[in-house]
């Protein structure tokens, strides 16, 4: 029995594959002995969920849990390779059909008027209407479903306080007042904004003061989730207004699995209680949790919490005030963005009178060395940004800033890769040309403070890079983010801040518990929401627009003749032959970089010898299995005008003393692009002191009859035009970022969504039965077009095809067809293919 005993503890659903293996199991004839522990668990209150492993640790982890039979192991073990072999997968079913609820298809989102059910209550109003479920369902979200999580889920606590007729002020169905005690907390998840009306609350390391002003605060479950606490008040107590939003970003989900599932469920128990007296279908764009339990989606949520020895930092960090220079680095998933985010969003708040006279008014430049995970940028840059303002949310809330009200980005380069390993030349010249415009900006803003965010490549190379820039950039601080070291890194980082006179300060780090998404997936969300966010001149804040990019309306571009507007076409890394640049940069994402100077390509006579001396300590052989192994996070691999005339949309020509870099340009055979190379097996990147990025944008379509480029960007068009009016010629680089399948995919997941919306209007109008004998004409017109254009979407778009899997699986003792969205890129993209996008793409 003690044996038994200890096996059973030992199946406990510590992980997603743990959990997988107990529902099997209880499937099976020795159901019984599973039971006892998913039934024990809710006794005590068992440990958070790990951090995801890799396929092979979790094999190896579920094997020596488990102890399985030979047969049910082998079946498990594949189930989890599927993943790994099916690396361009973008939607990932990895869970059988018998885990497969209606409700688990799809994440509650915040609605408008105009969608006021959640993703649950779609599901609900679908399946009660006749839609064939399988059809709908096989594409949604499965990142981290209630059926990869324990049967009963622990209670952990969100917020210590608890909604009441004493301290619920006033409600409706778009706003909710309550009053917080000192000390207590408040714990919301989805998007919303914050009006601090009397008191003071500290809300992501940000201390809020009663004024006018009102915050954006994005909490979706796919991070920890802000606290809002209380830190002095009025008669012992602060008094805030919680208000629904409706920014347009949980529609992403309709372009994508990966945003489903992401911020609010169903109206919680403090939900139903400040909505008496709306009707039973209200739903504001928050909720309310006690604890996880709470989440009707049954999520891993989390509290986002410091170490008190990191909010002693903070507090010692933030004494400088203006002389603040901190770079902040540290191994990977130590917590260095959280760390960074904390301290930004504290410099960038008013301090009470009694803590300190520092006021800052000169705002805060965070330099973002991480191109890999950037805070303010889509991936594979690095930037100098000048914040004035807090910011509450993950990266995907605030992927640019484009002269907002929170900051803008001052200068960026274009790295062209997740990680700095690729070119760490390059990577420190950029860094360097960075930290000279900050000391340029202190001329304006003298007490501006700035915090440098190093990425995790921080061993090998990585080590020295960092050790360099802590000799040379003229810090105040280094702040590490592990106390286990290693003593390889702490020692030479600990000697370079020491001949420089800078003090380190060595910070536990803080990983988080559990993950929904990868760091590839985040970088997908991050990318796809700044494709889709724009910045109207008239609202505060962004929007994000749920058009497919097939749909937008291209800008239209001349390579090619008297009225070209770019002066090359760059690829990064290894040279090509002329004749495949059309293939490299078709459907690829590729940088806009504004050239300053006919000399801007490295290697050049004119600048070789100053950049050789420059980078000299950053060339020292180093182990490369280090380097490779430690790489930052390299784990996994608008517009809505709909008009046809596409000429609104073309900039004007390039001016008469515009840059020109013709001597390195070679014209394609066929298409005649301008392909821009200089070097000697692999290209020359452009000099950061001479060139700077504008952004990202997406190549649409290449058109050698009128020799133009069709590209969608979310680049601003006055910004453009002010590169032009300074003489810089525009180059469009094509770097070695991730695939854009979140952008193939788009037309796809729209048209499916197009279904769901239509069968949901159809059952808000009484329909009984979807049959076409209940259908009007019109109605059924309009079902057969649907249809129709998710069979084109799913197999005629450019550049996608959709490979069905013909194995089944079981749901609820029936079979269904299973179809597994297997996103393949073709060569080339063709016209003419009948696609919902005929023309654009």
């Amino acid at each position: 029995m003690k044996r038994k005993a200890e096996k059973s503890q030992a199946a406990a659903p510590l992980s997603a594959v743990a959990a997988r293996k107990a529902r099997q199991q209880q499937a099976q004839s020795a159901a019984a002995a599973v039971e006892k522990p998913v039934a024990a668990e809710s006794a005590g209150e068992p440990p958070s969920k790990k951090a995801r492993r890799s396929p092979e640790e979790a094999i190896a982890v579920e094997q020596e849990e488990n102890q399985p039979t030979r047969s049910t192991r082998r079946k498990d073990a594949d189930s989890v390779k599927e993943p790994v072999q099916d690396a361009r997968r973008v939607t990932r079913s990895q869970k059988s059909s018998q885990q497969y609820t209606p409700d688990t298809n799809q994440g509650g989102e915040d609605q408008t008027s105009s969608e006021p059910e959640s993703e649950e209550e779609e599901n609900a109003v679908v399946e009660a209407n006749g839609v064939e479920l399988a059809s709908l369902q096989r594409d949604a979200d499965e990142f981290e479903s209630p059926a990869d999580t324990p049967v009963q889920l622990q209670e952990f606590p969100l917020s210590k306080t608890r909604l009441n007729k004493n301290n619920i002020m006033y409600s409706d169905e778009h706003r909710l007042c309550v009053r917080i005690k000192e000390k207590m907390s408040l714990v919301l998840i989805g998007h919303y904004d914050l009006w601090v009306k009397r008191g003071v609350v500290s809300l992501m390391g940000a201390k809020l003061h009663p004024s006018s002003r009102v915050y954006r605060v994005y909490a979706p479950s796919t991070h920890s989730l802000p606290v809002i606490k209380c830190v002095s008040g009025v008669d012992g107590a602060a008094e805030i207004e919680v208000m629904s939003c409706h920014s347009g970003i949980y529609r992403l989900r309709h372009l994508s699995p990966l945003y489903e599932r992401v911020w609010n469920g169903k109206n919680t128990a403090a939900d139903k209680l400040t909505l008496k007296s709306a009707s039973p279908s209200t739903k504001r764009t928050f909720s309310v949790l006690y604890t996880s339990a709470d989440d009707s989606l049954k999520r891993h949520l989390r509290p986002l919490h410091l170490e008190k020895q990191w909010s002693s930092a903070i507090k010692s960090l933030s004494q400088r005030g203006g002389r603040l220079r901190t770079l902040i680095c540290g191994p990977k998933a130590s917590g260095k963005s959280t760390f960074s985010r904390y301290l930004l969003n504290h410099l960038l708040s008013p301090a009470p009178q009694t803590e300190s006279s520092y006021r800052n008014t000169d705002g805060v430049a965070f330099l973002d060395l991480d191109p890999g995970q950037p805070e303010f940028s889509p991936m594979g840059q690095v930037y100098l940004a000048h914040l004035r303002s807090p910011v509450f949310g993950p990266p995907f809330s605030h992927p640019s800033l484009d002269d907002s009200r929170s900051g803008t980005i001052v200068r960026a380069h274009h790295i062209g890769a997740s990680s700095p390993k690729e070119d760490p030349d390059h990577y420190v010249l950029a860094a360097k040309d960075l930290m000279d415009r900050y000391r340029s900006l202190l001329a304006s803003y003298p007490q501006c403070s700035l915090i440098i965010n190093y990425p995790g490549w921080i061993f090998g190379l990585g080590l020295e890079v960092a050790t360099y820039l802590v000799s040379s950039l003229g810090l105040s601080d280094v702040v590490y983010m592990s106390e286990k070291g290693p003593a390889e890194v702490i020692e030479p980082l600990g000697q370079a801040a020491a001949q420089a006179k800078v003090p380190l300060t060595i910070l536990p780090s803080q990983p988080t518990d559990f993950v929904s998404r990868s760091s590839a997936q985040l970088r997908s969300m991050q990318m796809q929401s700044y494709f889709h966010m724009t910045h109207p001149s008239d609202i505060d804040h962004p929007i994000w627009l749920e058009q497919p990019l097939s749909r937008t309306q291209p800008m239209q571009i001349h390579y090619s003749g008297p009225n070209k507007n770019i002066e090359g076409i760059m690829v990064m890394g290894s040279r090509i032959d002329a004749d495949l640049l059309s293939e490299v940069i078709d459907g690829s994402i590729v940088a806009v970089v504004a050239v300053e100077s006919p000399n801007a390509l490295l290697g050049d006579n004119s600048t070789t010898t100053e950049f050789t001396t420059t980078t000299t300590t950053t060339t020292t052989t180093t182990d490369t299995a280090s380097d490779t192994s430690m790489a930052d996070d390299d784990d996994d691999d608008g517009d809505d005008d709909d008009d046809d005339d596409t000429e609104a949309n073309v900039p004007p020509p390039l001016t008469t003393k515009s840059t020109t870099l013709t001597t390195n340009i070679t014209l394609t055979p066929h298409e005649s692009l301008p392909y821009l190379f200089s070097g000697a097996g692999s290209s020359n990147p452009l000099d950061p002191r001479k060139s700077h990025s504008l952004g990202l944008a997406l190549v649409r379509e290449i058109n050698p009859s009128t020799q133009t480029l069709d590209l969608v960007t979310p680049i601003p068009a006055a910004r453009i035009q002010e590169a032009r009016e300074q003489g810089h010629a525009l180059v469009l680089v094509r770097g070695q970022l991730d695939n854009p399948n979140w952008a193939i995919s788009e037309e796809y997941y729209a048209a499916r969504a197009a279904v769901r919306q239509h069968q949901i209007s159809l059952a808000k109008r009484g329909s009984s039965s979807n049959s076409d004998a209940k259908l009007n004409a019109q109605e059924k017109r309009v079902a057969a077009l649907l249809k129709d254009r998710v069979r084109r979407a799913s197999t005629n778009v450019p550049w996608m095809t959709v490979i069905e899997d013909p194995r089944n699986r079981q749901a609820g003792g029936s079979s269904l067809p299973r179809e597994r969205g297997l996103w393949r890129l073709r060569k080339k993209a063709y016209s003419g293919s009948g696609s919902e996008g005929e023309g654009e793409w």
